[in-house]
């Protein structure tokens, strides 16, 4: 496993607060915000995940994400909750999944596999997910994800 220092892109995000079952309709107000805000370019607009819980293991009401893209200018206040966010630099292992964003196996495999073999310790900072490729001509085993893991 290779451990990087990285350095992430200021993010337009937008909040996701209770059960992974509604978290489509935070990405569809997401989705139209971006329609209406011309950032459409998914390769200029790179999209990203920051999962700070574990929809499996955490109760409904307490679990929470944001959904981002990368974006290089102040988001006004709107109607859509839409903020920006910055995340600091991290020294972190990373690990690419192929398939679907539904049963992600790289975040499996370094916290389960390379992580307690690594000698590493987990900062204290949510896993990242940069969702290489999107869009509705994605086919589920095709989806691309690197899983950005910080180390303290």
């Amino acid at each position: 496993m290779n451990v990087e220092i990285v350095q992430f892109p200021a993010l337009a995000v937008i909040e996701h607060y209770g059960s992974p079952l509604l978290e489509n309709n935070t990405l569809n107000k997401f989705i139209k915000w971006r329609q209406e805000s011309n950032f459409l370019d998914s390769q200029k607009y790179q999209s990203y995940g920051i999962h700070y819980t574990n929809p499996n293991t955490t109760p409904l009401s307490g679990h929470h994400v944001d959904f981002a893209i990368s974006i290089n200018c102040t988001i006004p206040s709107n109607d859509y909750g839409i903020i920006n966010k910055k995340i600091t630099q991290l020294r972190c292992a990373k690990a690419r999944d192929i398939g679907s964003r539904e049963n992600n196996q790289a975040i499996i495999y370094l916290l389960e596999t390379w992580l307690p073999q690594s000698g590493e310790r987990i900062e204290n900072f949510p896993p990242i997910f940069h969702y290489v490729n999107v869009g509705l001509n994605i086919q589920p085993q095709e989806m691309i994800t690197d899983v950005y893991l910080p180390l303290a």
